[in-house]
């Protein structure tokens, strides 16, 4: 049991790993929170034991069951974003494998990642689907509240339900993200960055949040008054913004880069040729074009710089769900240069001298990630394939049509 250190948690509050767990009828889903996988973004902790407590206190009726899970223990004690190396990037396979063969030595984002991992393998054993899995952050820069996601059709349209930005396409660039694991596992997953890291507003949006979660995912119930209100309180945060972008470009600070941003720039910001926002060593970042500002680092741990950002329209996003449906990507293997990793048939492996006539988009329209795989091909790995849609078709929010084609 460690107490945080976090001026957000005045009240004292000892952070376990497991913040609460309810149960309420077994006709229902498994709901899973986890804040704090960043030690020094605490909203998320303090939103979820305030929510776990209401609703014992106000015995509210839950269907299925929901666990709130925190992170990085000892770096939410010690107030950083990790200790060692960030938690949020060792969620790999392969690295899993080689950290549960190891006799010690171990890391201390190792150990942390060790014991999520056995009670995630514990919940997906003994929960009920379908599984809800959600990831609560804060930024280092101010920012409305927005939503994060690996581009499946099925998490697209649960996040579709929600009045806020929603930002497709980050898996391309973060590797080994604790979401994007779950997400390989064919479960919805999708995060929430609720404002600034010190922003007390932050820990009133992640509130709002959790509990219009609660409400889309069916664990508990409201009259069409209060759902009403919840609603409107999600939307006034989000103003007047695109629903739908897409990162086209991220900045990684190299070892050799000492990176700064310059003050004032935020997410969502637009930004016009010329402007200078940030320094990599004496050297000057200018933007040569007009440019759509997301995620600027303003901490002093983190490896990714900033991003850009692009609306992605209603007209694409019917074309690449129609392009999905239909298995348009099985067509591709008959072009030269092109062909499946492996029977599976989840994964292409793309000859350079192809891919350079099919750009990225045209691969993210078919719902494939795509990483360098060496010198000469590309790996893209599908995003369909995994999803165990059929376990979400009685949910409400599946068999909502008002949405739009997402």
């Amino acid at each position: 049991m460690l107490k945080n250190s976090s001026s957000q948690l005045d009240e004292g509050i000892k952070v376990e790993r497991m913040i609460g767990r309810l149960q309420g009828s077994k006709n229902g889903p498994t709901l899973v929170f986890f804040a704090g996988i960043h030690g020094n973004e605490h909203a998320g902790v303090v939103a979820l034991k305030q929510v776990m407590q209401k609703l014992q206190i106000d015995e509210t009726p839950i269907h299925g069951e929901i666990y709130a899970i925190a992170g990085n223990l000892k770096a939410l004690e010690k107030n950083v974003r990790f200790q060692t190396e960030d938690l949020n990037r060792i969620w790999l396979p392969e690295r899993i494998a080689a950290i549960q063969s190891k006799n010690d030595e171990c890391s201390d984002e190792e150990i942390e990642m060790l014991g999520l991992y056995n009670l995630l393998c514990e919940i997906l054993e003994n929960g009920e689907p379908p599984f809800y899995f959600i990831d609560l952050h804060t930024t280092s820069s101010d920012t409305l509240p927005f939503i994060v996601l690996n581009d499946s059709l099925l998490n697209r349209k649960f996040a579709s339900k929600y009045p806020m930005p929603i930002i497709l396409g980050i898996e391309e660039y973060l590797v080994g993200a604790l979401l994007s694991y779950i997400n390989d596992l064919g479960y919805v997953s999708l995060g929430y960055e609720s404002g600034q890291h010190d922003d007390p507003k932050a820990i009133e949006n992640c509130l709002n949040f959790i509990n219009y979660t609660l409400l889309m995912s069916d664990s508990i119930s409201l009259d069409g008054k209060k759902e009403r209100l919840l609603e409107d309180s999600i939307r006034k945060l989000a103003k007047p913004i695109q629903a739908f972008y897409e990162i086209y470009f991220q900045y990684q600070i190299s070892s050799e880069c000492k990176f700064k941003m310059l003050p004032g720039f935020v997410n969502f910001q637009q930004i016009s040729k010329g402007t200078k926002f940030a320094h990599c060593n004496e050297t000057a970042i200018i933007a040569n074009r007009k440019r759509q500002m997301f995620m600027p680092l303003y901490q002093n741990q983190g490896s990714e710089g900033f991003y850009f950002i692009r609306p992605i329209s209603k007209i694409l996003l019917w074309l690449s769900k129609k392009l999905r449906t239909f298995k348009a990507d099985h067509l591709l293997v008959r072009l030269p240069g092109i062909r499946w990793k492996s029977g599976k048939k989840d994964t292409l492996i793309v000859d350079q001298r192809i891919a350079r006539f099919m750009a990225k988009s045209f691969f993210h329209l078919l719902g494939y990630r795509a990483r360098q795989y060496n010198e000469t091909h590309l790996v893209v790995k599908s995003r369909e394939e995994a999803s165990k849609t059929a376990e979400y078709f009685n949910t409400s929010w599946f068999m909502d049509k008002k949405r739009g084609p997402y």
